[in-house]
């Protein structure tokens, strides 16, 4: 079989004009990044304002295994399914961060004949949105530190500093730092996040204008006075710097599919550390230019689904019109117990036990009065009597099984969940609703959170997290939406614990603020908002051979 990067590298793209020309839009709308990649204008949104809305459908997953799910995959194919029957379609996905194209997972650009392209640019460098927002985040540290050896004018406490480093990669040694060591500034302990986690990015994803992106960047919190009074990005004049950095990071890519469908890829917040969605710009755009806008939300939908609903929905007023969960065989019967090593192997029971998880996440799905359709990426080894039984327990679970083969034929094989997806569309009203009311207390959207989507039996806090609650609430942010920082292998904050957990409290060992993207941050159990590197990383397969990149995915 051929590898990801080989179909892509083989693949006919059109030149990004025509795709944009299809869409209805001219070169006038687009500033070009090369011949297959543009970023398209903002102010297209007022010659289009006028337009009704396309449909909008969501792609979210199972809680992943190493089996692996196809989530991306499946929102790509099932794009290009939906424009082989004739329909408008482009799909909204996600710019993939450097850390796992480096790290363990390899690229995200979708997967062999369901792929988004050039597939080795998105996973690189693309058009310098990261790099982007890694600078200004950057700057804004900066600009605070200069502010603490000039004089700290604002008398900043210099042991309540709020705002970390940031860098696109995995590197656990950065998770704790001391910096200003010999003189070269103030001394103090510090940490490294992930790009992908920075509030900055998170605030580009939600930004619905330039106006919106600068006074959210405004409302930074990046420290705390000795009296204990918040201190902002713009306080420390630091505000205004970073929008001029991010002024065409704010303007969506457009790209392709292996099929020449049209794509926007932009923004790549994590959802098991922020929310995990690309940018409402995007989102927007799409429904704006299309009859079917096909998004995705980061890891299973206890995580990316949640925070698409309850965030990213609640600030950009959008309502979904039906939603794709993703799953494999083999995931689910990992999920029930089996070893990867045997997956192949026909295991009625372990999949029963496995289905589980799915049920869970259908479950949860339905709280939010969502039509529900689940797409099982087919494996050559899922046998007859596995897939009865599949169709047989989520008919129970109140949904539809449509077996996916778009990693094998592409546009070809997503056909018949185009079909399923424009009947639900057509026949099945939406009854959207949000998990929660955002006035309700801090502590009690987060228990909300904990035992209606996660299952758990309840919360307990540490000393540090309750003593943050207190001062958010005192300081007048309670009424922010929860975006829970918590592992995506399991529906609990133990990354061992496979299936459908039960007999559990979820442990919030600290809670952050991120005043200007808008949202409370609690960290449960030991997720890091700086991933290492695994034994073997990626990377050490990636290579240049005679010019062309290898090894990527």
């Amino acid at each position: 079989m051929k590898s990801d990067i080989q179909i892509a590298q083989e693949a006919t793209l059109k030149p990004i004009i025509e795709v944009a020309n299809d869409l209805g839009l001219s070169e006038d709308d687009l500033d070009l990044y090369g011949k297959y990649k543009a970023k398209i204008h903002l102010d297209v949104f007022d010659r289009l304002a006028g337009r009704p809305d396309g449909k909008l459908i969501l792609c979210t997953a199972i809680t992943p295994t190493p089996a692996g799910e196809g989530k991306t995959t499946t929102n790509v194919g099932l794009s290009m399914g939906l424009a082989k029957i004739g329909k408008k379609v482009i799909t909204t996905l996600r710019e993939p961060s450097l850390g796992p194209s480096f790290g363990i997972k390899g690229g995200a650009a979708g997967g062999g004949y369901a792929q988004v392209v050039p597939m080795e640019d998105i996973n690189l460098h693309f058009t310098g949105d990261l790099h982007a927002i890694t600078t200004a985040h950057n700057l804004c540290g900066a600009i605070l530190d200069n502010h603490l050896f000039q004089g700290n004018e604002l008398d900043i406490d210099i042991d309540n500093v709020a705002w970390p480093r940031v860098v696109d990669l995995n590197d656990r040694s950065l998770r704790s730092v001391t910096i200003g060591q010999e003189g070269e500034g103030v001394e103090r302990k510090t940490r490294f996040d992930i790009t992908v986690a920075s509030e900055v990015m998170a605030i580009l994803c939600l930004a619905t204008s330039i106006e919106d992106l600068k006074a959210r960047l405004d409302r930074i919190i990046v420290a705390y006075s000795k009296k204990g009074d918040p201190v902002t990005a713009k306080e420390i004049k630091a505000s205004g710097s970073m929008a001029v950095l991010l002024k065409d990071a704010l303007q969506p890519n457009l790209v392709q599919t292996l099929e020449n469908t049209p794509a926007i890829i932009h923004g790549g917040p994590f959802a098991n550390i922020a929310h995990g969605c690309n940018s409402v710009q995007a989102t927007k755009m799409g429904l704006k230019l299309a009859d079917y806008c096909v998004t995705e939300a980061g890891f299973a939908a206890d995580l990316g689904a949640e925070k698409f609903f309850d965030i990213k929905c609640r600030y950009a007023g959008l309502t979904p019109d039906a939603v794709v969960l993703v799953a494999t065989i083999r995931a689910l019967k990992m999920h029930g117990g089996v070893v990867f090593a045997e997956l192949k192997d026909e295991n009625l029971d372990a999949l029963a036990k496995g289905l589980e998880n799915l049920e869970k996440h259908v479950e949860n799905l339905h709280l939010f009065g969502l039509p529900v359709v689940v797409a099982i990426n087919r494996f050559p080894d899922d046998t007859e009597s596995e897939l009865a039984l599949l169709d047989e327990k989520v008919k129970a679970m109140g949904s539809k099984v449509v077996l996916s083969e778009v990693w094998a034929k592409g546009g070809e094989g997503g056909v018949e969940l185009a079909k399923e997806i424009v009947r639900m569309c057509e026949e099945e009203k939406p009854d959207f609703k949000f998990l929660y009311d955002v006035d309700t207390s801090v502590r009690e959207k987060i228990e909300i959170i904990a035992t209606k989507i996660y299952g758990a039996d309840g919360v307990d806090f540490a000393p540090e997290a309750e003593e943050a609650i207190e001062l958010y609430t005192q300081n007048g942010y309670a009424g922010l939406p929860i975006c829970m920082a918590k592992t995506q292998a399991s529906l609990s904050d133990d990354k061992t614990v496979v299936g459908r957990p039960r007999d559990w409290r979820l442990t919030v060992r600290e809670v952050r603020l991120s005043a200007g993207a808008g949202f409370i941050v609690p960290v449960c159990g030991k997720m890091m908002t700086m991933p290492g590197l695994p034994k073997r990383p990626a990377a050490e397969a990636i290579d240049l051979v005679d010019g062309k990149i290898v090894g990527l995915f």
